[in-house]
């Protein structure tokens, strides 16, 4: 299985093919979300407050899929599920052509046809949100593991992205985590701070 980047979500009509900026990769979130998964994985431990210094280094594609599959057990069934997850996402975009009733007939074959030329794209773009997903999903388990009750990051490289990110997962989590995520400076830089509350 590949994890490579591809762009934002794209935004297909009969005229052609644009992307949704507020929809973006996830590929881009991944290196710093296993970042994380590497500086978390000490299990329990006394410590409740970590401080993580990033290696800056950019992972490949390859070296990705390798870190994640050290953490997520899931990973297999999640690139399993991909092409099912795909379909849906372009059988819904089919759905909303055939349904409109603004368009012409030649209209609607060319944004079918792009629909079609775009399924490739969109398979990838599902591989890297489900994969970013179980990424997320072992933060918080280590998290809660760990019992962890503050986090502080770095403010660039997509850090502070992945802890916005992962406070929605602890929040939902079945046994929810209370967070709260602020950006404090410290000796002349910004430091994102995840600020959590374990409920017994």
């Amino acid at each position: 299985m590949e994890l490579k980047y591809v762009g934002a979500m794209p935004q297909v009509s009969a005229k052609g093919v644009g992307f949704d900026q507020t929809r973006p990769d996830k590929f881009t979130l991944l290196n710093a979300a296993v970042e994380l998964l590497e500086a978390f994985n000490f299990g329990a431990t006394e410590t409740t407050q970590h401080l993580y210094n990033t290696s800056g280094k950019e992972f490949s594609g390859k070296e990705l899929v390798e870190m994640l599959e050290k953490y997520c057990n899931s990973l297999d069934d999640v690139f399993a599920t991909r092409e099912a997850k795909a379909q849906v996402l372009i059988d819904d975009l089919v759905g909303r052509v055939h349904a409109n009733t603004l368009i012409n007939d030649d209209e609607r074959t060319a944004w079918l046809n792009n629909i079609t030329l775009m399924s490739d794209y969109y398979l990838q773009y599902v591989t890297n949100e489900s994969a970013y997903s179980c990424a997320l999903d072992i933060l918080s388990q280590e998290i809660h593991d760990a019992k962890i009750k503050e986090v502080s990051v770095p403010m660039f490289r997509n850090f502070g992205a992945v802890l916005h990110d992962l406070l929605y997962v602890l929040e939902h989590r079945k046994s929810p985590i209370d967070g709260t995520l602020s950006i404090d400076e410290v000796d002349g830089k910004l430091l994102g701070k995840l600020s959590l509350g374990h409920r017994e």
